[in-house]
């Protein structure tokens, strides 16, 4: 009787002193407004339909597929030949059925990437499938077949148009940045022979290109079936004629065309998390400041850490609901290169980035690339299954004993909830948890734990077991386990009264360690587990390393109790290889690790020409030093070349580089490239050239291969071109790879 009492007193003092302050998407902060009300104003920020039916897909594939793939480029140039698109047994039912086995619910298709090339056969370029004779003759259209099998599989489909578009640049007669005027457009243009069954028409003043774009959205959003996602980014490899967006049109047009679909990154419905990597934030806030209104947005990247606390919240005009999107990719690079050094993510890599992305307020993108036959490699479905597997084997078994629990917090309703700021969570008896799910009614009430501690019951004693911060549309709580018949969950900050929808409790089987793998100057490998399971931000311990044995193979297959070699020291590896090593506990293998090496740093040294000196704090060594938070850079701008001398000629098969980690001005991130070798250090051979895209949202390491080996005593590293307008060459870690 008195806890309704203090319901019914706190729900009155709740409408009155709130009442002025609705609920909405977005609000604005008076210059006046004390911290108080700005934290009032948070609490009353929700989603619209889109980004909560967003926020319900948790777990979504990206798909780059195209030209790239069969040059083997992470980005193309625009001077690609369509005839090199020729996958020889495209197989979308295939991707569908893993995605869906792996759990996931939406596909969004590179339908365009930034060299301009068109994966359907769009009216207005010739630049697509349409000119590809090796594919279906002529004849073919991935994102027709995509569509039939999502729709076949119970998956949502999502676009991903890219603004840039390399061939519009360099074609003569292309239309970006064609300096064109600003004229009332008709859109969709009328193509003789091709006419649209949906008759809707737009009119916008744009120029040529943006008049492009137009009518290649509507064909996407009007013939395809329905579209769930748009996907944009801000990505420039080149401009020309200070070509802008027109975005709002592009916005109006998709509102119209595809009201369900969220606008992904350079749009108003969804944000980029901010890396590449799967990295998450430990407080994930939904709730950010804007300095302009919505309609008037840039819609830039937010890639800091802090986003949503008061502090950032003062600093805002507007208040607004833009939940985060993290998207990394199962291979390294977005693209498909190979089978063999391309390294792919094991399942439990993919468990972990799900668990810290959809259960850290996110929504959690995984591209899986093609290869040049049109299907998902094996080692990628694989892993993708056995992911899928796992997520199932953990989360579809809810251990609290629902007979003792308040049905608001065990309905699937986000819209129920309870506003008590401590909850106990009785568990059914015998059973072992280590994952504790909580979701707030981010519906109806929006983000509004900032802190809230967990602990479980000891023999009558409550002792805590995990601290966590925000909690959002979802939160996955993991530590170690325990065998317990009830937690409590206290809410120890909160903006206004808490509002906790669901919660549940989970089990997921103990799989070994993950491996760190190090090398010293001398060319010996150790591998030792890490002694916490889940440890990026001190997320939760797993410490019981007893019966872990750890296996490792040279040979570029994946190591197992029968096969490979069981680790018992130091691996010598003076001339490089490819180690992969994964631990296994009774029976169960854990996360695959790997590593490729070149010479051991005691096999040759290094020699920085004239024009390479190096800037002070960041000597010529520190590339050699095998830390990857410390860094060489050049005084002076490129092409500094650096010489590196092998002692006795070698045959050297590629490279492996690292840009600076981190460093003010993107100083060190190299684009391009190219390298010469000599036996003398005065006659000099240029043997290959080297690009690499996206570095600077993905500055990790970068593998080179050689279009053939060559034998040199003398490598001559030369970088030409920076990333962002970066004059300045620089490498974190640097490998010669080399035949044995």
């Amino acid at each position: 009787m008195k806890r309704l009492f203090l319901s019914i007193l706190l729900c009155y003092m709740f409408n009155s002193t709130f009442a002025q302050v609705e609920f909405s998407n977005l609000v604005e902060i008076e210059p006046t407004d004390s911290d108080q009300q700005i934290i009032e104003k948070a609490a009353h920020i929700i989603p619209t339909k889109i980004q909560m039916d967003y926020l319900r897909n948790e777990y979504i594939a990206f798909i780059h597929f195209g030209v790239n793939t069969f040059n083997s480029v992470e980005w193309g140039t625009g001077f690609e030949d369509p005839a090199v698109f020729a996958p020889t047994a495209l197989d979308t039912d295939q991707w569908c059925r893993i995605m869906k086995e792996a759990g996931m619910t939406l596909v969004v298709l590179t339908v365009k990437h930034h060299d301009g090339f068109c994966l359907w056969p769009t009216r207005y370029t010739d630049h697509s499938v349409a000119s590809s004779p090796n594919f279906q003759n002529g004849q073919g259209d991935v994102l027709r077949e995509l569509s039939k099998s999502a729709q076949k599989y119970g998956l949502k489909l999502g676009v991903y148009l890219s603004p840039a578009d390399l061939y519009q640049i360099e074609n003569p007669k292309g239309l970006y940045g064609n300096g064109s005027s600003y004229s009332d457009r008709v859109i969709p243009r009328p193509v003789e022979g091709r006419p649209f069954s949906n008759k809707k028409t737009f009119n916008f003043n744009v120029d040529d290109y943006n008049e492009y774009f137009l009518n290649q959205l509507f064909e996407l959003l009007t013939e395809y079936g329905p579209v769930h996602e748009v996907w944009f980014d801000g990505a420039h490899p080149k401009q020309k004629g200070n070509q802008t967006y027109t975005y709002n049109a592009w916005y109006t047009l998709i509102r119209e065309l595809a009201p369900e679909a969220a606008i992904f990154g350079k749009g108003p419905d969804v944000r980029w998390c901010g890396n590449e990597g799967g990295q998450t934030r430990q407080s994930e806030w939904n709730v950010i400041p804007l300095n302009t209104h919505p309609e008037k947005n840039s819609w830039n990247d937010l890639d800091w850490d802090d986003l949503g606390s008061l502090e950032q919240l003062r600093k805002g005009k507007f208040l607004y609901y833009l939940p985060a999107e993290t998207n990394t990719s199962i291979r390294h690079g977005w693209f498909y290169r190979d089978d063999t050094t391309q390294q792919v993510r094991s399942a439990a890599d993919i468990l972990d980035i799900y668990e810290r992305s959809v259960g850290g307020n996110s929504v959690f993108m995984l591209n899986i690339p093609p290869n040049r036959q049109g299907r998902f490699s094996p080692r990628d479905e694989e892993a993708l299954i056995e992911s899928g597997r796992r997520i199932r084997e953990i989360y579809a078994n809810n251990l609290v004993d629902l007979s003792l629990l308040e049905k608001n917090l065990i309905d699937s309703d986000l819209t129920t909830f309870s506003q008590e700021k401590e909850i106990i969570i009785p568990i059914q008896a015998g059973e072992k948890v280590n994952r504790l799910v909580i979701q707030e009614a981010t519906p109806v009430r929006g983000q509004r734990v900032a802190a809230f501690e967990i602990d479980f019951d000891d023999n009558g004693q409550w002792k805590n077991i995990y601290t966590g911060t925000t909690i959002g549309y979802k939160k996955i709580s993991r530590f170690a386990t325990v065998e317990t018949t009830r937690f409590r969950v206290r809410i120890t900050d909160s903006r206004l009264e808490p509002s906790v929808a669901e919660v549940g409790a989970f089990f997921a089987p103990e799989y070994p360690p993950a491996l760190s793998i190090s090398r010293n100057s001398f060319g010996k490998v150790t591998i030792t587990p890490v002694s916490s399971s889940f440890s990026w931000k001190g997320e939760g311990v797993n410490d019981n390393l007893a019966g872990v044995e750890i296996y490792y193979t040279l040979d570029g297959s994946d190591p197992s109790p029968t096969n490979g070699q069981r680790y018992t020291g130091a691996i010598k590896l003076e001339d490089g290889g490819r180690l992969k090593a994964a631990a296994y506990k009774n029976g169960n293998p854990g996360a695959l690790s790997e590593k490729i090496y070149g010479l051991a740093k005691k096999n040759f040294s290094v020699r920085l020409l004239r024009s390479a000196k190096s800037r002070i704090g960041f000597l010529f060594f520190k590339m050699l030093d095998s830390n990857p938070q410390t860094a060489w850079l050049s005084r002076d701008p490129m092409p500094s070349p650096v010489v590196f001398d092998l002692k006795k000629a070698r045959e050297i098969t590629g490279f492996a580089w690292m840009p600076p980690q981190g460093v003010a001005g993107n100083a060190g991130m190299v684009s391009e490239g190219y390298f010469e070798i000599s036996d003398n250090l005065k006659d000099w051979t240029k043997i290959d050239s080297y690009q690499f895209g996206n570095i600077i949202n993905d500055p990790s390491q970068r593998f080179f291969y050689f279009s053939k080996p060559v034998t040199a005593r003398y490598l001559k590293w030369v970088a030409t071109t920076g990333a962002a307008e970066n004059k300045i060459s620089g490498a974190a870690l640097f490998e010669i790879l080399v035949t044995k």
